[in-house]
């Protein structure tokens, strides 16, 4: 097991920073998802620790190892990409064994290790067929197998299930996390999917426009989002954010134009605190907001403006002045576009951003 630090690190290209200055500490064993939009950094990133790329500026260690001048060849990683870079014309067993006999291992050792790997992997019976003979989630094992039989100090995966079907890309989720329970090799694995992330990681590092905006383990990423754009990136829906001004008259009410919010009174006094403007972002996530048919205390009259049925759960979107607003609802709640329902954001889970800055104040 290999521990991999970036200190400061940047990589430019011309005029383009793709990664900004980038501080991240990859523990013993860990299995940490880099997580993001297109074009945020995370496959620069990924590239970078391989040695495929060197940085502008910065520092990659592993271990007490400085490996900023080190080749591929020598950082002792191995890589899984998103199209397996199989070679067509060799079997199974040759495309797994290939690097072993380029680094002129004895055959013997190269037999064991390729089949105790096929063993682990469930792709034994494959070792004498040809990639054109095998589905895409065969094709996925024999890359991973690969990978896997070279004994790397650290994986380096760049989106490898984002070929394969959705049925198929969930079951590879759970014997991907699997297979890092039993190996406990370093594990860098790169993804846009949100999924992927919270279900695989340990610690999830988000990027934007080539900067980490949060490490965290998967519930505090969800739980604690660092800034607006976690909150929003992170949880599908994603979650509600709402423009408010705290009513400095009232105290511990956020004003949100079509409706207010009522807010414990140490909260209040935070955001007096913390902020020199009473302008704010309330956040909310979907389960968090309860609906119900008839007029309570403290619920806010809206109407019915969406309503999504996925089978175990429904998302229905209210309407409120120019706001809309989206709860998660069981799928036997009944509701129709147009209708009248009263609805109320549970103070208790309530995200305050600043609205200047958008980084989370409580």
């Amino acid at each position: 097991m290999t521990e991999v630090r970036l200190v400061k690190v940047s990589k430019y290209f011309g005029e383009t920073k793709a990664v900004d200055n980038v501080d991240l500490l990859i523990k013993h064993g860990e299995f940490i998802v880099l997580l993001g939009p297109s074009g945020c950094g995370k496959t620069t990133t990924l590239r970078l620790i391989a040695g495929l790329e060197k940085p502008t500026s910065g520092q990659i260690w592993f271990d007490n190892e400085l490996v900023n001048d080190l080749e591929p060849k020598d950082r002792r990683i191995a890589m899984v990409f998103q199209d397996y870079a199989l070679y067509p014309h060799m079997t199974v067993f040759d495309n797994m064994a290939l690097n072993l006999r380029v680094r002129k291992l004895p055959e013997g050792e190269i037999q064991k290790r390729v089949s105790e790997t096929a063993e682990l992997l469930g792709i034994k019976h494959l070792l004498k067929r040809k990639p054109a003979q095998l589905s895409g989630g065969e094709q996925q094992r024999v890359a991973l197998g690969r990978a896997i039989v070279r004994e790397p100090s650290v994986f380096l995966m760049d989106e490898p299930l984002s070929n394969l079907d959705a049925a198929l890309r969930a079951r590879m989720r759970g014997e991907l996390k699997k297979l890092h329970e039993r190996l406990r090799t370093t594990t860098v694995y790169v993804t846009h999917d949100q999924v992927e992330a919270m279900v695989m990681a340990n610690r999830i590092a988000v990027m934007k426009d080539g900067r980490v905006q949060q490490v965290g383990t998967p519930q505090e990423i969800y739980s604690k989002p660092a800034n607006r754009f976690v909150a929003e990136f992170v949880g599908s829906p994603k979650m509600n954010i709402l423009e408010a001004t705290l009513d400095e008259k009232r105290g511990n009410v956020l004003d949100a134009g079509a409706f207010e919010i009522s807010i414990p009174q140490n909260i209040a006094t935070i955001l007096k605190s913390g902020s020199s403007s009473p302008e704010f972002l309330i956040g909310i996530r979907p389960e968090d907001v309860r609906l119900s048919p008839t007029a309570e205390k403290g619920f806010v009259e809206s109407t019915v403006y969406l309503v999504e049925n996925i089978g175990n759960l429904a998302y229905v979107t209210l309407q409120v002045g120019n706001a809309l607003v989206v709860s998660q609802v069981p799928p036997t709640v009944n509701l129709n576009v147009g209708d009248k329902v009263f609805f109320q954001l549970d103070s208790e889970r309530i995200h305050v951003f600043d609205k200047k800055t958008e980084s989370l104040l409580i």
